[in-house]
């Protein structure tokens, strides 16, 4: 148990970082950028899912946590924060190269994370944009920054930009740290030999458990799925179909910050949907005999 309260520490303490970046961030947008400023930014979201897509290759779970956070008060777009979340790596990248994984094989399993990000955000925000100009809606939600404020039950502009960013970044600290301890645990009994028995040579249901384990909000997921096939338990396409979907702890991050649990069950719905959908599309492929370790 006390390995599991340190390695959750560590894995909590990673995201600080990330976690003060981005609220210092949104804070200085709303509180010293002006109104042609906000629009500006979101106009350059147009390209949102490209750069998205690219951030979420580095290998820092800490980047699903500020996309969230800037979804959360509308700077990017729904389709950013997907080409995020499906191209992440967090604990894979380090893993392949530390088994010594060939890079050429490491470079396409990363191009394919990026790829299907970057297409399914893209297919995303313009869905989005063709809905909303049906319905004649406006191009995009306006900036609410000062709700999250409303929410923590704190008042940004008297406590002043810094302070505010450490009031906010504490309480999402405490908050991960809590469900991520209890997610370890929770791992850590059940046991990986376990896991890999019930997905392991299964061409449907394998793709279908490993995005649910995927979808567990914390590192742990990214290596069991990792390991399970750097041990030949896995094929290459489930395992990518259970990355896909993992996003670290941004999914924690947003049903705590972001308003509407119907519309944050919609965005994790969908994420699956893409995760599983791409594991059993790479399936018909030989990309698993093409691409070995």
């Amino acid at each position: 148990m006390l390995d599991v309260i340190l390695d959750t520490l560590m894995d909590t303490l990673k995201i600080l970082p990330f976690l003060f970046l981005a609220y210092l961030l949104m804070e200085y947008i709303e509180h010293k950028m002006t109104k042609k400023s906000h629009e500006m930014i979101q106009k350059a979201g147009k390209i949102g899912p490209l750069i998205g897509g690219l951030l979420g290759v580095i290998p820092q779970c800490g980047f699903s946590v500020a996309a969230t956070n800037f979804y959360a008060v509308r700077i990017i777009s729904l389709g950013t924060l997907i080409a995020v979340y499906l191209s992440t790596s967090d604990e894979m990248l380090p893993i392949l190269l530390s088994e010594a994984v060939p890079i050429a094989t490491i470079f396409a399993i990363l191009g394919i994370k990026l790829g299907i990000g970057i297409v399914a955000g893209f297919g995303i925000d313009g869905i989005a944009h063709l809905l909303r100009k049906k319905e004649g809606k406006q191009e995009r939600e306006e900036m609410h920054i000062e709700e999250m404020c409303d929410h923590d039950h704190c008042d940004c502009k008297e406590e002043g930009i810094f302070k505010s960013a450490v009031k906010h970044t504490i309480g999402i600290l405490f908050f991960l740290f809590l469900v991520s301890l209890i997610l370890n645990a929770l791992i850590a009994w059940i046991g990986q030999e376990t896991l890999a028995g019930v997905i392991s040579n299964q061409p449907i249901l394998g793709p279908m458990l490993a995005c649910f384990i995927g979808l567990i909000p914390n590192c742990a997921s990214s290596v069991v799925l990792t390991q399970l096939w750097l041990g030949d338990i896995i094929p290459l396409t489930t395992m990518i179909g259970g990355l896909l979907v993992n996003a670290g702890v941004g999914l924690l991050v947003l049903f705590r910050v972001n308003k509407g649990w119907k519309k944050n069950m919609g965005t994790l719905v969908l994420l699956y949907f893409l995760g599983f959908v791409s594991a059993l599309l790479l399936g018909l492929t030989p990309i698993n005999q093409m691409l070995f370790h």
